[in-house]
């Protein structure tokens, strides 16, 4: 055949789709007279928007309610009887989880989520062209996404998270150009991240973690203009941060931790003002953190970048960073010695813990006391550096919700303060490898919440306090490799939960 004497009428085909994505198109292929040269770009045309045409006939109600049927029939197993309403004796707007419109009752929404539903997706769901939502989220549904998906041009909800899907993602899911939620974390997937997702510009959440994706972040990630949250965590992603993202004005969330990024932060992030969530741990990223960076994030409520390559100090400015509620930085190689964090007064979390922080010097323990504006802290781990100095007695000002507090390996000395026994909702106090020394104080017996107590290889002397009996919940106590003397006290046999 002669192909330059075939074409489509794509003029006519581009605007259709343009004002009516989810209109049935008939294609007319008619022979015309076309000059050679034109036929590759009407054959690049093609390959870019025939993926995204259904040829399919003009359908009604009964062709919803037989794709509803059609799906129901790749179902094998319902064990709570949610789809037993999906019978011919009832209209097919009534079924479980079926929505339909008023005007012309054509399926509009599908919620089956948290169904324990198992089975495929049936290809037929892409029969559903007045389709609007569709979440099957938090089932046990296997194979792969049906290439059919794509055919829902109305589509602006795909929820697929937590099921067993295995398979590429489809490449022709960009054909459903309204798409505003992507969601297909926790599943089997495969596979590069299409770099054809970059033409949903409607898209305000990709959310693909923990599945096996590889390949790097496509650069078309930067055409997303509407992109509020892209999630990646728990791939197999390497690469670089495209530099792109700093283009995405509108991004609040950034979640790429647990893969395997290299590289560094590219600049343009830290001018995402908007950001709330940052998190990269658990990837091969270094360099330093810039000195600005609790100006330039000023609504920062989580910033993780543990387990990574990072040197350098931690910026005084991050003390700026007021909305932080997570701090993590740990398993980097950060040196120098803490900044102030007084102003960070909504802080729960801090783990800036397998660091170089400190110098060992006499001064260095003093930040923990910036820290008593931080009411709701639970949560400090500042184990494995190199801080040194004596426990301040303003520990006693910690927040009462401090649940775990962790020294671990330091050069820490002097006296236990008797301050720490105000801390009563401690779950796990652990103290061990630094340089503590004289007795242990009997106020520590008032921590009745303690689960885990670890005193072990310091300095400490005297007798093992028998307060420590009242500690009912304790169920590890370390007391090994120190210089206590005396008896072991009977009382201990109270703290029935030791293991």
């Amino acid at each position: 055949m002669n192909w330059a004497w075939l074409r489509f009428d794509f003029k006519e085909l581009l605007l259709k789709y343009l004002l009516h994505r989810s209109i049935s198109i008939q294609i007319a292929i008619k022979p015309v007279h076309a000059p050679e040269n034109s036929f590759s770009a009407t054959f690049l045309l093609a390959s870019v928007l025939l993926p995204c045409i259904s040829l399919v006939s003009s359908a009604n109600n009964k062709t919803d309610k037989l794709a509803l049927l059609a799906f129901k029939a790749a179902i094998t197993e319902d064990p709570l009887g949610a789809l037993n309403s999906w019978n011919h004796t009832t209209d097919h707007c009534w079924w479980y989880g079926v929505t339909c419109g008023r005007l012309h009752s054509r399926v509009t929404g599908l919620d089956l989520r948290d169904l324990k539903l198992s089975g495929s997706i049936s290809p037929h769901i892409g029969n559903l062209s007045f389709l609007r939502v569709l979440m099957l989220s938090n089932n046990s549904f296997h194979h792969e996404i049906p290439q059919q998906v794509a055919h829902l041009h109305r589509l602006r909800v795909l929820g697929l998270s937590n099921n067993t899907l295995e398979g590429e993602i489809p490449r022709n899911l960009s054909c459903c150009a309204r798409l505003t939620w992507l969601r297909l974390g926790g599943n089997r997937l495969v596979g590069e991240i299409p770099f054809e997702l970059g033409s949903l510009l409607e898209l305000q959440i990709l959310a693909l973690p923990v599945n096996y994706l590889t390949g790097t972040v496509p650069s078309s990630i930067g055409n997303m203009s509407s992109l509020e949250i892209p999630s990646l965590n728990g791939n197999e992603v390497g690469g670089k941060i495209p530099r792109v993202l700093g283009k995405l004005t509108k991004l609040k969330i950034i979640g790429l931790g647990l893969n395997r990024l290299s590289g560094t932060i590219p600049p343009s992030i830290f001018n995402l003002s908007s950001l709330t969530v940052f998190d990269i741990g658990g990837n091969h990223i270094g360099g330093n953190l810039p000195a600005n960076i609790g100006f330039a994030l000023p609504n920062i409520e989580i910033f993780t970048i543990s387990s990574n390559q990072f040197s350098g100090a931690i910026p005084r400015s991050m003390s700026n960073a007021t909305a932080l509620v997570l701090l993590q930085v740990s398993l980097n190689k950060l040196s120098g010695n803490m900044p102030p964090l007084d102003r960070l007064n909504k802080l729960q979390i801090l783990r800036i813990n397998y660091n170089y922080l400190g110098s060992g010097g006499y001064g260095d323990s003093s930040f923990l006391c910036s820290l008593t504006n931080s009411t709701s802290l639970f949560f400090l781990d500042i184990q494995s550096n190199n801080f040194g100095g004596t426990l301040p007695e303003c520990i006693s000002n910690f927040s009462v919700t401090l649940s775990e507090l962790w020294l671990t390996k330091n050069q820490l000395f002097g006296t236990i303060p008797r301050e720490l026994g105000n801390l009563v909702n401690l779950e796990r106090l652990c103290l061990d490898q630094n340089k503590f020394s004289g007795i242990v104080p009997l106020v520590l017996g008032n921590l009745h919440n303690l689960v885990e107590l670890d005193l072990s290889h310091n300095k400490f002397s005297g007798a093992i306090p028998s307060s420590l009996g009242n500690l009912v919940k304790l169920a590890r106590l370390h007391l090994e490799h120190n210089n206590f003397h005396g008896r072991i006290p009977s009382c201990l046999s109270e703290c029935r939960s030791l293991v």
